[in-house]
């Protein structure tokens, strides 16, 4: 499937990381407004982005191994259709998983937290822990949870720097998100972000 590239990420934003910290706070009442495909690309550079030329991403990884994978759960982002799309942090791109809008059964699969549903994107966090226990064994499973933790933060943070909030969400039903992500046998969900304007 060809990848959708996305606009490049910012590296200079307009609020400082000490305003972004205090002003981090879970929304869960969304307004109808759409966010901007660079808004979109720059949420997703936030959470696992490369950075610099060899590679490295926005946050850390245990050995540089990089066991997570962002999948999004689009409504409303201007110039890009509902659907279920991969972010590739090789290349800033997204690759379309499946089409039509699935943030209400996110939502449902999320112990029915309607209010998901309302955000304009929904994040999930996922991880191929493989990747890290390959090199660290039996301590993969502590580094994979912390890695899922940066990234999430990363774009919670980010978020409040572009006018929106975010609320972090960990309850749900494991089989019903993989089968709606359309995980594969070694890629598990580790938690969901749901983003959108006020």
């Amino acid at each position: 499937m060809a990848r959708i590239m996305l606009p490049p990420p910012r590296t200079q934003g307009s609020i400082g990381l000490e305003a972004a910290m205090a002003g981090r706070r879970s929304l869960r009442a969304f307004g109808p407004h759409s966010i901007s495909l660079a808004d979109f690309g720059q949420l997703l550079w936030a959470a696992q982005g490369v950075t610099q030329a060899d590679g490295r991403r926005a946050a850390p990884s245990a050995g540089a191994l990089y066991p997570l994978e962002i999948i999004a759960a689009v409504g409303t982002v201007d110039e890009l259709p509902p659907g279920l799309y991969r972010y590739h942090a090789d290349s800033h791109g997204i690759e379309l998983l499946a089409d039509g809008d699935h943030r209400a059964a996110l939502a449902a699969a999320a112990l029915n937290q309607a209010w998901m549903a309302d955000a304009a994107v929904l994040f999930a966090v996922t991880a191929v822990a493989g990747r890290t226990a390959a090199r660290y064994g039996e301590r993969a499973g502590r580094y994979v949870l912390l890695e899922a933790g940066h990234a999430a933060q990363n774009l919670c943070l980010q978020a409040v720097a572009l006018g929106m909030g975010v609320t972090v969400v960990a309850a749900f039903d494991d089989g019903a998100v993989i089968r709606l992500l359309r995980l594969g046998p070694d890629e598990l969900p580790l938690c969901l972000l749901s983003a959108g304007c006020p």
